[in-house]
């Protein structure tokens, strides 16, 4: 199983990223999925998920309205849209697969982990 993630960058405050994160050796569709972040010093919390089927989203209040996650089932991708980036969003951000959970905060639901990109807003 790998969920390769990426589009990491470093980008001003106030621009736009688009992490990618495809997953290979998993039935996609079977799984929820999400993407955390883990900032230094600080906790991995959750960022945004999505069901199976794509009806149903999740976001932390710090993105809402700025963040937006996203599926393909077909092409085994989950996808984050990044918007008015702010330093304090800066982490490596993880996508994660959950076996038959939609939406869901806790990272014990999450089976399998991708490796992490890195998102650096500069001031």
């Amino acid at each position: 199983v790998q969920l390769q993630a990426s589009g990491g960058g470093l980008v001003q405050a106030g621009g736009s990223l688009r992490l990618s994160c495809v997953a290979s050796g998993i039935t996609f569709g079977w799984y929820g999925m999400g993407w955390f972040r883990q900032a230094p010093g600080k906790e991995r919390e959750l960022v945004a998920s999505i069901s199976r089927s794509a009806d149903s989203t999740d976001y932390a209040d710090s993105v809402k309205g700025r963040f937006t996650i996203s599926r393909d089932n077909a092409k085994n991708g989950v996808y984050l849209q990044l918007t008015s980036l702010k330093p304090e969003d800066t982490a490596v951000y993880y996508c994660a697969a959950a076996y038959r959970t939609d939406t869901s905060s806790r990272a014990r639901d999450y089976n399998w982990w991708g490796q992490g990109t890195l998102v650096t807003v500069s001031s």
